[in-house]
């Protein structure tokens, strides 16, 4: 997320050897020998993993040509060549345009990325006044429970979510999610004491940690193959929204010591809102076809996309097998022979978003800025957040031209140049009259570096590679990871910086940034231009 806790305590596949499938157009492997719709076999972590062979590149081409065939001639295609120099291939014809439109419901839903965001950044300019207040300023251990307490919630939440969201469909999941939201922030809001507002901080914690798992996927099963990775990256963009909103919202504390109870209830509004949005907004098709409802899948998919591509969609998601007779995926399955890599490559991605030091660098950018001779805090954060807009703004435009992986290496490769800069500031006597400004300059660079694919990506790609059957419940276990993670930085940084020194910690995460590197450009695939059903049939071919 994904999900970055800005200012708080507080991730095509074209095997290169013989096929590449498409929903509706067949294709002319290296060999001459048409592969044809549903009938491939050559799965990414079958043969291909055992020739060691990974992270191929995905040609671009459409998922939805000469549909008509598809139900007037018994699901044949037609076949054209690939290029075998490059591994791009051409589509028989263009993917039509939509008619519908899923912006409207795709900004409902990211009203659940902010809240994340908000819900986030509220209680650092808030807590030393709601402290005062409930009187325990001098009580370190609680104001750290009244931090905590929202990450505890949050896992809790996102393990919570994937269950929820393949029982009940996505936008009841929304509608459920809405209530812990708003409960939490009321009870933050007028909390007379702090057991109440740490009840109220693990509701929100529950909320958001629902959101984390269900807005991206959402987004994701909703959006049109062509900017799925655009629309997709707008997660990201709105927690970072949500964090900078809560930061603005404390800019009145300081002449209002009781507005922190304000802060609090601003956030009631958005629970709302996404209730009363997500009753109005269509159900995924996915999940509507996966459950056998098919009349309301093709519903939704016309409110969607427009009565013309009713045909079209539902011919790819039946050719995908989401209407087969397989069972709901309990969360044993995830660890099954047939899932289990591309489980562990969704979990690992959010370990090395979390492991790579984001929180930590955030947590010490007040000392670092300080340093260089910037006094104010609100100062501080405001760049680290606008660097991290700015980045994440930059991301959505490429996120469907450059591709998933290659944004991840670019962004893990900037943040362990940014690392390295950092730790030399602090020990090479050379850059001592420098160490301020290289300071801040490495900590800017290392926020942009990750806005711009650590970011963003792993809440993108983990809803497409992930097969349907099984897509709430990994998307849930990944996230649950970014929860422990998290938790476990936020508890230990400073020990370990106090051990070891905040030079050799920095020089730890640029160590784990270039195994990030070295770990996706052999493990991580390719999305860009690919429908899901396309990557589920490369990636978990049904047995």
């Amino acid at each position: 997320m994904q999900a970055v806790n800005f200012g708080l305590n507080g991730f095509h596949i074209q095997n290169r050897g013989t096929r590449v499938l498409s929903t509706s157009v067949g294709f002319m492997n290296k060999k001459g020998t048409a592969s044809m719709i549903g009938t491939g076999r050559d799965s990414y972590f079958g043969s291909r993993l055992r020739s060691g062979h990974m992270g191929l590149d995905l040609g671009r081409f459409g998922a939805g040509a000469d549909v008509g065939s598809l139900f007037h001639s018994s699901v044949k295609s037609r076949s054209i060549k690939a290029q075998a120099s490059d591994g791009e291939v051409a589509p028989l014809k263009s993917q039509p345009k939509s008619s519908g439109s899923v912006l409207p419901y795709v900004g409902v839903a990211s009203l659940g990325a902010i809240l994340f965001g908000y819900h986030l950044g509220v209680v650092n300019g808030a807590l030393e006044y709601l402290a005062k207040d409930l009187g325990i300023a001098e009580n370190a251990v609680l104001q750290g429970w009244v931090v905590s307490s929202l990450l505890a919630g949050a896992t809790v939440g996102s393990f919570t979510g994937g269950s929820l969201a393949d029982q009940f469909g996505r936008t009841k999941t929304f509608l459920l999610d809405a209530i812990p939201l708003a409960i939490g922030a009321f009870l933050c809001a007028t909390a007379t004491n702090v057991q109440t507002m740490i009840v109220g901080r693990l509701l929100a914690g529950i909320g958001i940690g629902i959101s984390s798992a269900i807005v991206p996927l959402y987004i994701s099963e909703i959006s049109p193959t062509e900017i799925r990775g655009t629309l997709g990256s707008i997660n990201q963009l709105f927690i970072c929204v949500g964090i900078l909103a809560a930061l603005v919202a404390g800019l009145p504390l300081a002449g209002n010591p009781l507005w922190w109870r304000t802060m609090f209830a601003i956030a009631v509004i958005p629970s709302v809102l996404l209730a009363l949005g997500m009753a109005f907004s269509p159900e995924s098709p996915r999940w509507l076809v996966q459950q056998r409802k098919i009349g309301q899948a093709e519903k939704a998919i016309k409110t969607l996309y427009g009565e013309g591509r009713v045909a079209e969609v539902m011919a790819d998601l039946s050719s995908s097998g989401q209407g087969s007779e397989e069972q709901d995926a309990g969360w044993f399955d995830l660890f099954s022979g047939r899932y289990f890599k591309v489980v562990s490559v969704g979990a690992a991605l959010f370990l090395f978003q979390q492991m790579a030091g984001i929180n930590a660098v955030v947590y010490y950018s007040t000392s670092v800025f300080r340093t260089a001779g910037v006094a104010s805090d609100v100062a501080a954060s405001a760049l680290v957040g606008a660097a991290n807009v700015f980045g994440t703004m930059i991301a959505s435009s490429l996120m469907d031209k450059q591709g998933r992986k290659s944004l991840l290496i670019t962004s893990f490769s900037g943040m362990a140049i940014s690392m390295l800069l950092l730790s030399l500031s602090f020990t090479w006597k050379a850059l001592a009259p420098y160490s301020g400004p290289l300071a801040v300059i490495g900590t800017v660079l290392y926020v942009l570096s990750f806005s711009l694919g650590a970011g963003p990506v792993p809440a993108l790609l983990l809803p497409e590679i992930f097969a349907s059957r099984i897509r709430a419940k990994a998307v849930a276990l990944s996230l649950g990871m970014h929860w422990i993670s998290n938790f476990v930085i936020g508890l230990y940084f400073l020990s370990v910086v106090t051990k070891f020194g905040i030079s050799k910690v920095y020089l730890g995460f640029a160590t784990i940034c270039l195994l990030a590197v070295m770990y996706i450009a052999g493990n991580v695939v390719e999305t860009k231009g690919r429908s899901l059903e396309d990557i589920e049939r490369e990636l978990s071919p049904a047995i």
